[in-house]
């Protein structure tokens, strides 16, 4: 293998071959095709961008045999003699104007460049870092510059062209070259990396373009750096990250991590991992505002990674969109702020890390800060959060008189028993109980039924029927009996001999109160009932248990551990109420992107919409979370299998009733009608109001009044006895003068 340099042994001898600069070759190409050479070029741009080869390539092409020709032929010996290896030629002078820059260089080039060409067509003058001649150079040059011999050519290369004079400038043909795209770049150190045949890893080839920061003999030189260190394996990224000195992927990961979560803990974790890691502060906070910089671009366009728009493999893309669906928009570009203003206020500083975790506790304190940003950000993570599970349960019946909640109800859980995270753990034992618990358990009583008070009589019924009651609960001549309010649903009811459907196992009905009538309903317990003379009797005691529901074992499963996921779907916002007091970001990944789609009474199946949520989740340390909220909470020890497929934000909370799968209310049956009216008093009626389905207690509704049938305007004739019809009353200024006390000024009359 030569000994060459990288970009030595792939340097372009065609216009063809020049990456990146198709806006200087075609004019080029297109000038030599119709013989329409200037004297002087001028090519700038920045280094490695091809200015001194494409000015090479421009020499070769005019001193070809078959030349001007834009395709030199490569076999004459002007060809030959100015190819990528060749030894020069005598009659094309490259002058390196750093160290050829003063007036006499000048004056002995000008005296020089009057005597024809040796072998060739012309002689060229290739002047390397023009910018560097000095004022007194480039006068001393300016008349040949200006009115050369028809032999002689002049190609200026620099990178500071404004250093120029204007005088030179305003007599060459200038060329701006530029960076070549990040793309092309990459495409091109494949196609080197193929003839060398080196093994390179995904994710290589980016880091190598970024490091070239788009100019090809400084990518080229990275390039030729990594294949000199590569062993059998060929170039890894892990080595490639180390040799460039970039911050690896999982140090940016949990950065970005405990930014969404508002991880304080772990974000200066990993500010003291770079640190004592022997990584610097400055590139680490450089590639942590790449990294924001991905984020925005993937939240505002998910689909960046296919359109180029990130030039990064697969894998990290997926994981960057698992990273991006757990931020606000404006999160995002505040952090992306601070970090970009942060890292201006680091050039210089003193103490590095002081300056990096200043920037990470801007940027998790939105709340120290009142500006806009700042309060957009807080709306953000708000939204996100969203709001407890109790305000998406269903309403709960009310707490029958003299309930007091257990130690376990708190803010969080929904009003009533059975919600929160106790309903969550009761469902868990339900699903998965304690064979030795289950053993010496003593047998499950029923919670005593409230008594429901018996309605008012109805009063007589008015002259005009009313519409059909819409309640189960409406007075009536002979009532049913009505639910207890604050009773769970299906309790038994009075004077039944067989508990509700959807009542507590082996619940029986009361027998029906003694007293002829009870307190109205709302009544305190020992108020009278109107028109006895007498307090209320107390409600009687629930009856014994008929028999005790089985409580299930680990030997013989119970009917409820056979739905299976249905039971894990039902208490999972309880798990991940139970999740979100361990860890936020667990929560939001959970929330936002998991769902519970299988169970097979050991393993919980969790899907995730793609593969990047997936790898997140188990890369953080979520699944570890996770697992230790269910053990310690919940007394289970399941194991997690986390699948790309079904995944999606979180169900919504269940009702108050959802742990208990008490089946749907009776079906309303109205009570007696009342006696008809005459049908001469007989008003028109509405038609009958339809409950909606699975309704047990509608609303009271409102009798309709139907409007009367609208009249036409030319049949709206008063008649002669209307009493709204005063031949005496005032209209007009009339009116106003009495009323408001106004004074007529002057009267005009439209003409």
């Amino acid at each position: 293998m030569s000994s060459l340099a990288l970009y030595r042994r792939y340097r372009p001898e065609s216009f063809a071959e020049v990456i990146g600069q198709e806006h200087v070759t075609a004019p080029l190409m297109q000038a030599l095709r119709n013989n329409r050479v200037n004297h002087a070029y001028l090519f700038s741009g920045p280094r490695g961008c091809g200015k001194t080869t494409s000015a090479r390539i421009l020499a070769r092409c005019l001193n070809c045999e078959q030349g001007p020709t834009p395709d030199p032929c490569g076999e004459c010996q002007s060809c030959r003699d100015l190819a990528r290896n060749g030894p020069g030629s005598i009659d094309v002078i490259e002058i390196d104007a750093a160290s050829h820059g003063g007036v006499d260089d000048a004056r002995d080039l000008r005296e020089k460049a009057f005597f024809g060409p040796a072998s060739s067509r012309y002689k060229i003058y290739i002047i390397d870092e023009a910018h560097m001649v000095t004022s007194a150079g480039f006068n001393a040059l300016l008349k040949v510059v200006e009115e050369p011999p028809e032999h002689l050519k002049f190609i200026f290369a620099t990178t500071e062209p404004e250093k120029v004079i204007g005088t030179i400038r305003s007599r060459t043909h200038h060329y701006p070259f530029r960076l070549v795209p990040p793309g092309t770049l990459r495409d091109y150190l494949g196609e080197v990396c193929g003839r060398e045949g080196a093994k390179v890893e995904d994710g290589v080839l980016p880091l190598v373009v970024r490091a070239g920061a788009g100019s090809v003999r400084d990518s080229m030189s990275v390039m030729d750096q990594l294949l000199a260190g590569a062993g059998e394996a060929g170039v890894t990224y892990a080595m490639a990250t180390s040799l460039l000195g970039y911050t690896e992927g999982s140090l940016l990961d949990a950065v970005v991590d405990a930014f969404a979560a508002g991880d304080g803990a772990a974000a200066f974790e990993v500010v003291d991992r770079v640190v004592e890691g022997g990584n610097d502060p400055r590139r680490f906070v450089a590639d942590l505002l790449e990294r924001l910089r991905d984020l925005v671009i993937l939240a505002a366009v998910p689909d960046a990674g296919e359109k180029g728009l990130i030039d990064a493999p697969a894998d990290v893309v997926e994981r960057m969109q698992a990273q991006a669906s757990v931020f606000g928009a404006a999160e995002l570009s505040r952090a992306a702020d601070l970090v970009n203003a942060g890292l201006t206020e680091m050039r210089g500083a003193t103490s590095p890390r002081l300056q990096l975790e200043l920037i990470c506790a801007r940027v998790l304190l939105p709340a120290a800060f009142d500006d806009e940003r700042s309060f957009q950000a807080r709306l953000d993570r708000l939204e996100r959060s969203g709001p407890p599970a109790a305000a998406f349960a269903a309403p709960a019946a009310a707490p029958a008189m003299g309930y007091v909640p257990g130690p376990e109800a708190h803010g969080m859980a929904p009003a009533g028993p059975g919600g929160g995270v106790a309903a969550a753990r009761a469902a868990v034992r339900g699903a998965v109980p304690d064979a030795a618990a289950a053993a010496q358990a003593p047998p499950v009583q029923a919670p005593a039924p409230v008594q429901a008070p018996a309605p008012v009589p109805a009063p007589a019924p008015a002259p005009v029927q009313a519409p059909a009651p819409v309640q189960a609960s409406a007075p009536a001549a002979a009532p049913a009996p009505a639910q207890a309010p604050g009773a769970w649903p299906g309790a038994a009811q009075p004077g039944s001999g067989a508990p509700a459907p959807g009542a507590w196992p082996g619940a029986s009905a009361p027998a029906a109160p003694a007293t002829p009538a009870a307190p109205a309903a709302g009544a305190w317990p020992s108020a009278a009932v109107p028109g006895s003379g007498a307090p209320a009797a107390p409600a009687p005691a629930p009856a014994a248990s008929a028999a005790p529901a089985p409580v299930p074992s680990a030997a013989a499963p119970s009917a409820e551990m056979a739905a299976g996921a249905g039971q894990v779907q039902a208490m999972w916002p309880g798990v991940l109420e139970a999740v979100k007091n361990r860890r936020r970001f667990t929560w939001i990944l959970l929330s936002q992107n998991a769902q519970v789609t299988g169970f097979d009474g050991t393993t919980l199946q969790l899907g995730f919409p793609n593969a990047g949520a997936r790898d997140n989740f188990a890369s953080s340390g979520s699944e570890d979370v996770l697992k230790a909220v269910l053990a310690e909470q919940f007394q289970v020890n399941w194991k997690i299998d986390a699948v790309v497929g079904g995944g999606g934000p979180a169900p919504a909370a269940p009702s108050s009733y959802s742990s208990y799968s008490a089946p749907a209310a009776p079906a309303y049956s109205p009570p007696p009608a009342a006696p008809q009216a005459p049908p001469s008093q007989q008003a028109p009626q509405p038609p009958a109001y339809q409950p909606p389905p699975q309704q047990a207690a509608p609303a009271r509704q409102p009798p309709v009044q139907q409007a009367p049938p609208p009249v036409a305007p030319e049949d709206d004739v008063p008649e002669e006895d209307d009493p709204d019809l005063v031949d005496s009353a005032l209209t007009g200024h009339d009116l106003i003068v009495r009323e408001l006390g106004a004074t007529v000024v002057e009267e005009y009359t439209n003409e």
